[in-house]
């Protein structure tokens, strides 16, 4: 049921509404100002979601949920408090300080809003918006069943929790690796500007190969989910029986030196000389578990990217290298990485200027 609203055409529908978003927040900040980008990406990202995914309409809702949302992307942002999405006895209530009665009382209020909009949309009939969740409230199994109302939130906060701080967290590191190198950037820039409209640029080569490169390097998702091995097998000379667990390094497949020589280096080009496989290049997971908005996640890297190099001017202001630190689940950027924005500009391409 999920798959016709992440893939194929019906992602050309966001191309106006992601570039859009990327240049209303970056009109809130000041000409010449500081600022980090993580801090700007996951703004950009949960407007995404709350957009693209919810289908919501700004007003009281819409601003409600982007504060309660961003409140319990924070509190997970903590490694210890981010124990609590993969152990439900920590998000019991052992008293009003406890990290599990934050837990509580955040993951309610959002429920509240988010039935409120599912019953709310059910109610109304109109399925025909491009946002997932009309999609979804649409969509039918062979036997002709659709989701529930639960099923609905649950497959929204999948998105949201999977999609928001890993996007964000991949396009601040995208970010500080393009303004650290001049050459880089501005070849990256020349094939922007040859994109004629926006859904161009998820086709660009090098713009791809950019996006693979960042996520190669520090993947946001460091390992696998767990799977639980059945049967008796044997991998470098380990037996494994059957009941362990085995979990998979995405970062140490990354950094695999006969996969990617020089692996702690930079280098998109790496994505244009080779076509790695699935099980050498995984950012998103693979097999039956892949993340199922690996393709949304990819898309809004490329036209945010897109967006603002073709309209923006930015300064990196970091003086030594900005190392990764846990942050939740994912390997972020410590401090954030301070960006200014030195000029606005309209791209050469009317298209890719003001999200048209």
């Amino acid at each position: 049921l999920m798959m016709p609203p992440l893939h194929g055409e019906r992602m050309r529908t966001y191309c106006h509404l992601i570039g859009e978003i990327t240049h209303s927040v970056l009109a809130e900040i000041p000409l010449g100002s500081e600022f980090r980008a993580r801090d700007v990406m996951q703004k950009i990202s949960m407007r995404v979601i709350l957009k693209a995914v919810f289908g919501l309409a700004e007003g009281d809702r819409y601003r409600q949920l982007e504060a309660l949302l961003r409140d319990r992307i924070e509190m997970t942002g903590n490694p210890l408090r981010a124990m609590t999405l993969f152990f439900p006895i920590l998000q019991r209530n052992y008293g009003p300080w406890s990290p599990g009665a934050r837990h509580q009382k955040l993951a309610a209020e959002v429920d509240q809003l988010i039935f409120a909009e599912i019953s709310e949309r059910r109610a109304s009939g109109n399925f025909d918006q491009a946002d997932m969740l009309s999609l979804l409230l649409s969509a039918q199994d062979q036997q002709g069943n659709g989701l529930s109302n639960q099923e609905l939130r649950d497959e929204l906060m999948t998105l949201l929790v999977a999609g928001h701080e890993t996007t964000a967290t991949a396009l601040a590191w995208a970010l500080y690796w393009l303004h650290r190198d001049p050459a880089m950037k501005h070849r990256l820039v020349e094939e922007i500007a040859e994109a004629k409209d926006a859904f161009a640029l998820t086709r660009l080569p090098y713009l791809t190969a950019v996006c693979q490169e960042t996520l190669r390097i520090y993947p946001v998702a460091v390992l696998t989910f767990p799977r639980r091995v059945e049967q008796p097998v044997e991998v470098l000379g380990h037996t494994l029986q059957p009941g362990q667990m085995v979990v998979g390094s995405i970062y140490l497949i990354h950094h695999r030196p006969d996969l990617y020589p020089d692996s702690r280096r930079f280098r998109p080009e790496r994505f244009l000389e080779w076509q790695y496989g699935p099980h050498e290049f995984l950012p998103f997971g693979g097999g039956s578990r892949r993340c199922i908005g690996a393709s949304l996640a990819l898309f809004e890297m490329q036209l945010v990217l897109g967006t603002i190099l073709a309209n923006y001017d930015l300064r990196l202001l970091e003086t030594r290298p900005v190392k990764p630190q846990r942050r939740g689940v994912t390997l972020s950027p410590a401090g954030g990485i301070r960006l200014r924005l030195d000029q606005r500009r309209l791209a050469a391409e009317p298209a890719l200027s003001l999200g048209h």
